[in-house]
């Protein structure tokens, strides 16, 4: 009996028909993650991306200090906060850059590492507080440390808002579907907590005047 025979378009169907049964089905958050690989993005959104992991290093290294650093109640419940949201989006932005084999920058407080001439240096995104910002809020105790982490972290926030306008305003940049969701989120929330916290640098007592 003569084997039956498939035109190559028929072929193609049953190969396909093959292979879509010996797959897995996907789940919901896999086939979101696949969908958005799919969408265009450019290099302002792997800039901004790249850049925000380093100033969530930061934000996410002053937050922990409020501990051991004497800082009020409430403030170490706001820190906690900041320290677990931002340490989780720093988890989302590096498996962005994977998914698209783009270079992956370690999470630094100090800024992102740049490779000029041979020689290393840290590259400060928009907001981040200077080495000696850094030094003084390590020094500072109590509501001393309240002050001034409230000072640098609005200063960082507003940085962070820097960010997401020059993104929205690079042609082409935020059409990817997490890019958008997520800038868009870091505008809100930070937004949100910039009036937050100057509220609560407003009930602060008055800085007293050191006596002459």
């Amino acid at each position: 009996m003569p084997s039956p025979r498939f035109s190559l378009p028929a072929l193609a169907l049953v190969l396909l028909a093959i292979s879509a049964q010996a797959q897995k089905p996907l789940s919901g958050v896999e086939q979101a993650r696949l969908d958005s690989i799919r969408r265009p993005y450019n290099e302002g959104d792997i800039e901004f991306m790249s850049g925000m992991i380093s100033h969530h290093a930061q934000a996410v290294k002053m937050a922990q200090w409020a501990p051991s650093h004497n800082a009020s109640k409430s403030l170490q419940i706001y820190c906690g906060r900041v320290a677990m949201a931002q340490t989780a989006e720093i988890g989302l932005m590096q498996a962005w850059l994977k998914d698209r084999n783009q270079p992956v920058p370690e999470a630094d407080p100090k800024g992102m590492k740049m490779n000029m001439g041979g020689m290393q240096h840290y590259m400060a995104m928009p907001g981040m507080l200077t080495d000696a910002q850094m030094d003084s809020l390590d020094k500072a105790r109590g509501m001393e440390f309240d002050r001034l982490f409230l000072t640098y972290m609005i200063q960082h926030h507003n940085g962070a808002l820097k960010m997401v306008e020059k993104l929205n305003n690079t042609p082409g940049s935020a059409q990817d579907e997490i890019v958008f969701k997520f800038s868009n989120d870091v505008h809100a929330d930070q937004s949100t907590e910039i009036d937050r916290m100057q509220q609560m640098l407003d009930a602060l007592p008055p800085k007293s005047k050191s006596k002459r």
